[in-house]
């Protein structure tokens, strides 16, 4: 799940996490970014309080969301065998060894993206600090314009061994069609590909991402639903749309039902007449399975107006986007027992994997919003990756990463990225990993 959600993440950098937007992707300068990729071309996808009923105070302005996700279907290709489990140790002595130089390629001057930016900065030298013995990092600073990136990086290429970035979607559609990648490079964004175009052998994408998160929402309902008759309810922002898109598209895949119903929410709140046309067509039209492709607030109103029987026993799902974080979340019971997908360093921050690392330390607010979280929790996970493919290049291997369960295969082929998110549930007013 910056502003205007994991959608508008970086489309929003400039429109679950709980979720990697509103705005078109295709802006120079926007992030956008999805999960499960298998990084080469673009086949088709694997089957596999509410306000009182009168009228709403204006809600307030959000800031400029700063990270966006962007779409990248999965593959038809077969995961890979054969995966190692990566087990953390010190590296080796260097002895004489050069140290590995990694460039971290980052538009730290884009109005749009610098915040994110920063945020992902902050995550991946606090991996460093961590394991970086052998390691040598030069930060690249530059702007989200595509020529500007692609010139940096090919001067970056020349004097570092592997490079991690860019950032912006449009610069890695640029580098990913440039034939300029020569050296192992992660790209922290997925590139707008169409038709057959493949990526470069050479690149790996590990970007976040909204699609991906309600793809695997919906495969997780499907398991605990096998059956059931879906209605997929969405705001009309872009990032909402996309996200109901995603799921309507992966239920139907898996040879379900699914019905879909867009809101039109008035100064982000949803309109109590639409409410109540909502409900009479739950009792007309019943579902086994109600998807909510809304922001945490509206998700709060949806549940408060469908808090009667037999409506509030319909499951509620949804992804990153219903967890606002920390920061912001309210208490109450109002959203207990909706069931959701998150980062790890967003729901389980006692796990042994996300305890090692620091909290980002805040700039200027009293924390970070949740958005800026998750883009600071995937700078830890690039260098995790990064590092490992740097110690033993040409192999398949699995993180327990703050981002997810990570499946990597780079150098043995086209590479293959897979990134699973933790289900989580809300309890007494806060989402809790699913045992």
């Amino acid at each position: 799940m910056l502003p205007n959600k994991i959608n508008n993440l970086l489309l929003c950098v400039a429109a679950m996490l709980a979720s990697a937007c509103s705005a078109p992707c295709g802006t120079p300068g926007r992030l956008c970014a999805p999960i499960t990729s298998v990084t080469s071309a673009e086949p088709a996808a694997q089957p596999l309080p509410r306000p009182p009923m009168q009228a709403a105070p204006p809600k307030p302005a959000e800031p400029e969301v700063v990270v966006e996700t962007f779409a990248v279907p999965p593959q038809d290709a077969p995961r890979p065998s054969g995966i190692m489990q990566v087990i953390p140790q010190p590296a080796g002595e260097a002895g004489d060894q050069p140290p590995y130089r990694i460039a971290l390629l980052l538009p730290l001057h884009s109005d749009a993206l610098g915040r994110a930016a920063d945020a992902l900065r902050a995550g991946f030298m606090a991996a460093l600090e961590r394991d970086r013995k052998g390691f040598e990092v030069t930060l690249v600073e530059t702007s989200d314009q595509p020529q500007e990136v692609l010139a940096a990086y090919v001067a970056a290429q020349q004097q570092n061994d592997m490079i991690v970035g860019p950032l912006a979607r449009s610069a890695v559609t640029a580098l990913a069609g440039s034939q300029q990648v020569a050296k192992p490079t992660i790209a922290l964004n997925h590139p707008d590909l169409r038709g057959e175009a493949r990526l470069p052998p050479q690149l790996l994408v590990i970007g976040l991402s909204i699609e991906e998160e309600a793809r695997q929402v919906a495969e997780w309902a499907a398991r605990e639903h096998p059956s059931a008759r879906a209605l997929v309810v969405s705001g009309n922002s872009a990032w909402q749309k996309r996200i109901a898109g995603a799921i309507s598209a992966q239920w139907q895949r898996l040879g379900l039902t699914a019905r879909s119903q867009e809101l039109n929410p008035l100064n982000g709140y949803l309109q109590d007449a639409e409410l109540v046309a909502l409900r009479a067509r739950l009792q007309n039209e019943p579902a086994g399975v109600l998807f909510a492709a809304l922001d945490p607030d509206q998700a709060r109103q949806l549940r408060s107006a469908l808090a009667t029987p037999p409506l509030n026993e319909i499951p509620m799902y949804g992804t990153s986007s219903l967890n606002p974080g920390r920061s912001t979340i309210l208490p109450g019971p109002e959203m207990d027992g909706v069931r959701l997908l998150d980062l790890p360093w967003l729901v389980q921050r006692d796990h042994p994997a996300v305890m090692v690392y620091p909290q980002p330390e805040p700039r200027g607010e009293a924390r970070l919003g949740a958005d800026m979280e998750r883009i600071y929790a995937l700078g830890i996970d690039a260098f995790r990756i990064a590092r490992e493919i740097a110690r033993q290049p040409k192999r398949r291997f699995q993180l327990d990463g703050v981002t997810g369960q990570l499946t990597v295969d780079f150098g043995q082929g086209p590479p293959w990225f897979e990134r699973i998110e933790v289900p989580a549930e809300y309890r007494n007013g806060v989402p809790t990993p699913v045992r």
